[in-house]
């Protein structure tokens, strides 16, 4: 494999000085884009255009083709773990991902088993390969799983939910049967990240996009503990480098603490989360990401640009931060958004550390 031309990413998730904020984006390889439009389309489908890995790997290297980011990241969806354990995904137009089979029963819960990533979920791991090659070390290529407890938010509820009622039912009624469940994805998600690891990519991230409608002490027992399981089973470093880990947990701002403890590298931050007050409370433990609002791209340049050096500001020049949003980017944003958002991050955080020395 190719030595890295940009490691900046990788070098501030593991706090190590770096010369300006790197900047990613969760969901940058996406809808907003026209040329991700016209590859969906010949696609045919969001699953067909998932599953095959020479388009992943043409919609993972779009936005690096516009502009100037640090990092590329897998274009791929949390719930390929759930869907290769046999519950049936697929996409209802204009209603976002469903299971045909959700778990609503004992024995579906009992009958439920780890996949092996080398088989049941070999296209991406073969989009992992291609990617890298395709990339030829410009930038580090992250990989990602949702969290043990979102995806068992899905794979009960059977879709998305306002209020995840299937699920906070089993979770108080049955709690062992949750409990099951999430052991189970806890060696899935385990498993498959460090077959993506071994497959090529050199950071990782753990979705935890519902960990944050928990209850505090919910969070901790079927959220955080599962989590903390399965970055304490990842593969460390390759190829004589670390491979950093991310824990996101949307809404999760008030257990940055107990999240900083768990074995992660860097924790993302929603914009919901004081930057500077995180930094106080976590002190170099891990680094952080985040975590600007994705709304702000709906402003004019001017704003946008203002925005981001108050992110930047609230963060400081001290090394561990990555530039980021603070959820996934919205498919209305305007594409010449992002590119103000990047040239500013860049330009203003190496002035940023130049005064800061």
């Amino acid at each position: 494999m190719s030595a890295l031309a940009n490691d900046t990413l990788l070098r501030a998730l593991s706090r190590e000085p770096t010369q300006y904020a790197p900047v990613w984006l969760m969901r940058q390889a996406g809808r907003y884009l026209p040329e991700y439009a016209a590859t969906r389309a010949r696609a045919g489908s969001f699953l067909a255009l998932a599953k095959s890995p020479a388009l992943a790997t043409e919609v993972t290297l779009q936005p690096l083709e516009r502009y100037p980011l640090d990092a590329a990241i897998l274009f791929s969806d949390i719930l390929t773990v759930p869907d290769a354990m046999g519950l049936g995904l697929y996409f209802a137009e204009g209603e976002g991902p469903r299971f045909e089979r959700p778990l609503r029963d004992e024995a579906a819960v009992r009958a439920l088993a780890v996949p092996d990533p080398a088989t049941e979920l070999r296209y991406v791991l073969d989009a992992v390969r291609e990617i890298r090659r395709a990339l030829g070390g410009r930038v580090p290529l992250i990989g990602f799983s949702g969290s043990p407890y979102t995806l068992a938010c899905y794979m009960i509820e059977g879709s998305g939910s306002f209020d995840w009622r299937t699920v906070k039912a089993m979770l108080y009624a049955r709690p062992e049967l949750l409990h099951r469940i999430l052991d189970v994805n806890t060696r899935a998600v385990t498993a498959y990240l460090n077959a993506q690891i071994e497959a090529g990519v050199q950071a990782v991230m753990l979705f935890d996009t519902w960990g944050g409608a928990l209850s505090a002490a919910a969070y901790e027992s079927f959220s955080l503990a599962y989590s903390r399981k399965v970055l304490g089973g990842l593969t460390k470093t390759r190829d004589d480098r670390r491979v950093p880990s991310i824990l996101f947990t949307k809404g999760g701002g008030q257990w940055l603490e107990a999240m900083a403890a768990s074995g992660c590298d860097a924790i993302g931050l929603d914009w919901t989360t004081d930057a500077q007050d995180a930094r106080r409370r976590v002190g170099t433990r891990v680094a952080l990401q985040g975590n600007l609002d994705p709304a702000a791209l709906f402003a004019p340049a001017v704003k946008v640009r203002a925005e981001v050096r108050r992110v930047l500001d609230a963060f400081g020049a001290a090394p561990g931060h990555v530039f980021n949003l603070g959820h996934g980017i919205s498919r209305h944003t305007p594409p010449d958004s992002v590119a103000e958002l990047v040239d500013e991050v860049h330009t203003y955080s190496r002035t940023q550390r130049k005064l800061a020395h």
